[in-house]
Parts: C-alpha cells; sequence; structure tokens
C-alpha cells in the first residue's frame, strides 16, 4: 500500500508520468478459532491465526466487545491473536 504514488519517467525534454494504486490483500483467517472446554475455575486460551501480521483485532463475547481486564487477556504475535480467559465461570459459556 505505501508504493501506491505517482510515478514518472523523465528524459530531459519530455516526461511521463503514471499513478499506482495497490489495492491491500484482505486479511483472512489462516486458522479459524476452536471450540474449546474448560472446567470452572481454570483458564482457557482462544486462538486463531491471520493472513497478515500485526492486523487489529477485536474480540467479542456474543455482541460484547471484550476489554483487557483481569479477566481477559490479549496477545498478538505476528499472524497469532489470542484471547485468555482466566477463572471461567459458567456465564463464559
Amino acid at each position: 500500500k505505501s508504493d501506491s504514488d505517482t510515478y514518472s519517467c523523465d528524459i530531459g525534454d519530455a516526461q511521463s508520468r503514471a499513478k499506482l494504486v495497490v489495492q491491500e490483500a484482505p486479511v483472512l483467517f489462516k486458522q479459524e478459532l476452536q471450540n474449546e472446554e474448560a472446567k470452572e475455575g481454570k483458564q482457557v486460551k482462544l486462538t486463531c491465526e491471520l493472513s497478515k501480521p500485526d492486523t487489529p483485532v477485536k474480540w467479542m463475547k456474543g455482541d460484547t466487545v471484550l476489554h483487557a481486564s483481569e479477566k481477559y487477556e490479549f496477545k498478538q504475535r505476528g499472524t497469532v491473536a489470542e484471547l485468555i480467559i482466566r477463572d471461567v465461570k459458567s456465564i463464559d459459556a
């Protein structure tokens, strides 16, 4: 995307110009989330892998956006995004 710009070829008395527009490839899931089971009080980790590194990820439970807290921890390294849920309860299902 950063290569998008106007380029020119200059021969002194004349110039030729062209505009290059680079369309970003869509981000896809290389590995989707997998169903998990955990015992109450334990910790569970949900992991997915994306096709593009460092893509912003938004974690949700149903329609609710999750925020980092003592309960939820988010990690992202390259293309791998993780959600760690601590002290799981039945309401976390």
